[in-house]
């Protein structure tokens, strides 16, 4: 049984952290009395505090926050917790505006609490530590001090969001700093622009710019994706980018997305570039009658989607307005749900490990504005559970966070410094069928209602390639990256001999490129190894005189002399497994 009160408990650990946010507060108001508070919530990776500052947080400003937290901690305050009427509460927080509107904006009949630690007392449903003692003085740091609107409203006060983690020791904080530092060089916005790959632009924010070797990396990546979907028994087709607000409004999304949907008039009709490809699909199946002999009938596509996030919180590739989702749609009849979602998983399996990447599932429930009823979803909820048990995956409950139209599997993969991404997810529908008037004939011939479920494996193409650069620290596999060979004459007078060696590696699929330009040998080897491509070719007097190539590997080093068709056949094999 897992320990209550250790750091790899969840609770405990959130606990933890928030802890340390109000010691933050109280740091911050002993040093400097006139800032207002706002909130100060644990994260999954540390904890934050909301602040209105007269001033900015300076890095200066922000060692002494940190020694005074040191302080706090070593005084081993005991927290407290007490509550009162509202009355008393809004008169007790009165120099606190932000505390304020939140006693405000409480029900009537809400408990008020409070938690004291010495001279500092803050507004706190908690829960707490009993003590500052309990955090270790020498574990915690303050990291970064960003931009932050009151409650994410832009129209409300900007406010500064103080950054801080703890852990119960110092080799355990210089450990997870060292993660950040690492993450920080594998950082893919930084490693797309390095590595020629994508750059993102003033003229389009959230609009990413793929370059010609970004292109070359994006299109393999779709290109395994075609082969794995294809094995599948999957038909790929295309809707179009922009369709009737009619449609949104048949499907849900515009009662419940329109505020994240673009739209212009045409012809005295409004119309929404599509944020899902879902009601596309549904056209689709709609088009022509289907029997159940046909069932299940998987339907994939590579669908643009364009969808309004605030500028604040765009991210690299990460969080984008317009990306390629590798969605599919599978309608099937109700007693087939179970296999094909074991199917599907399957696949998520075989594509996961090619990228040397390993997931969590999570079980994600109803949520309060969904459609349909009650039972439906009970039924599709067991059914997402029952199909994990039967391929022994063991999974976690996400309660209420499924989409308006169903219950849904969500794949949070680990990547190799042991960050989580959400990339994969497996949704069941029976809404939408529902309200499409999606038809099959049955065995009986009479007209039925199929199921359907939505998915994604890599959740986008954008997405996934800023996931596997940060994965892959920018060294893609072999069978992935957008140069695989580098060929490095030693001197001009053997680039007739480097040609035809490039000829013959062409012909063979390999991507090329000779670096003829007038440098020194050791400056090329270095560029190519900043440039992270898998293999360099050497070419001098002694490789022309014995008809073979000096090889050096991103991995191994100076492999040594071979034939070009020793190599050939090393890599070939290699791409051919995807070898990691």
């Amino acid at each position: 049984m897992e320990n209550k009160s250790t750091f790899e408990n969840e609770e405990y650990r959130r606990t933890y952290w928030h802890t340390c946010s109000h010691i933050l507060a109280q740091a911050v108001k002993r040093l400097y009395p006139e800032v207002k508070l706002a909130i100060g919530p644990s994260i999954d990776n540390g904890f934050y505090y909301d602040m209105d500052a007269p001033f900015s947080f300076t890095p200066e400003i922000l060692e002494k926050i940190e020694a005074e937290m040191k302080k706090i901690c070593k005084e081993k305050l005991k927290l407290e917790r007490f509550e009162l009427p509202r009355e008393e509460a809004l008169e007790l927080m009165k120099s606190e505006p932000y505390k304020i509107e939140l006693i405000n904006d409480l029900p009537d009949d809400a408990v008020i609490s409070f938690y004291k630690q010495g001279e500092f007392t803050d507004l706190c449903a908690g829960p707490h530590l009993d003590s500052t003692g309990r955090v270790k003085a020498n574990a915690v740091k303050l990291t970064a001090c960003n931009s932050a609107y009151w409650r994410g409203d832009s129209s409300k006060a900007a406010l500064q969001r103080i950054y801080g983690v703890a852990y119960p020791s110092k080799a355990e904080l210089d450990e997870y700093l060292q993660r950040i530092e690492e993450a920080k060089k594998r950082d893919h916005r930084k490693l797309g622009k390095e590595l020629g790959l994508y750059v993102l632009m003033d003229e389009g924010p959230g609009f990413p710019f793929f370059l010609p070797k970004g292109m070359v990396l994006r299109n393999t990546l779709i290109d395994y994706w075609r082969e794995v979907h294809k094995r599948y028994n999957y038909l790929e087709i295309s809707t179009p980018i922009m369709l009737d607000k009619a449609l949104w409004e048949k499907s849900g999304h515009w009662a419940h997305y329109s505020e994240n949907m673009y739209s212009t008039m045409i012809d005295d009709t409004q119309f929404c570039i599509k944020p899902m490809n879902c009601p596309g699909g549904m056209l689709v199946y709609k088009s022509e009658p289907h029997s159940y002999k046909e069932l299940p009938l998987r339907i994939g596509e590579l669908g643009l989607v364009h969808r309004h996030e605030l500028s604040g919180a765009l991210h690299g590739l990460f969080r984008v307005r317009c990306f390629t989702q590798d969605d599919a749609h599978v309608f099937m009849t109700w007693e087939q749900m179970r296999d094909e979602i074991k199917n599907v998983i399957n696949l998520f399996d075989e594509v996961y490990s090619v990228f040397g990447l390993s997931y969590q599932i999570e079980v994600s429930t109803m949520p309060e504005d969904h459609l349909g009823h009650v039972a439906t979803w009970d039924f599709a909820t067991d059914t997402l559970k029952q199909a994990c048990t039967d391929l022994g995956k063991s999974f976690v409950i996400n309660e209420g966070d499924g989409a308006f139209y169903g219950p849904k599997l969500d794949f949070h993969l680990s990547d190799s410094l042991g960050r989580t991404w959400q990339c994969g997810t497996i949704q069941l529908d029976m809404q939408l069928p529902e309200r499409f008037e999606l038809e099959y004939i049955g065995a009986d011939g009479e007209k039925h209602r199929p199921a359907m479920i939505h998915r994604v494996v890599l959740g986008s193409i954008e997405r996934f390639i800023g996931v596997i650069t940060e994965h892959f620290a920018g060294a893609f596999p072999t069978w992935l990256a957008p140069v695989q060979v580098k060929l490095l004459p030693i001197a001009d007078r053997h680039l007739d001999y480097i040609n035809e060696v490039k000829a013959k590696l062409e012909e063979k699929g390999l991507r090329v490129e000779i670096d003829d330009r007038s440098e020194k040998i050791g400056y090329k080897i270095r560029e190519a190894q900043l440039r992270k491509i898998p293999y360099m070719i050497l070419c001098g007097d002694k490789d022309i005189e014995a008809n073979t190539v000096s090889v050096r590997s991103r991995k191994q080093g100076d492999i040594g002399a071979m034939s070009v068709e020793k190599f050939l056949s090393d890599v070939l094999e290699e791409i051919r497994t995807k070898a990691l």
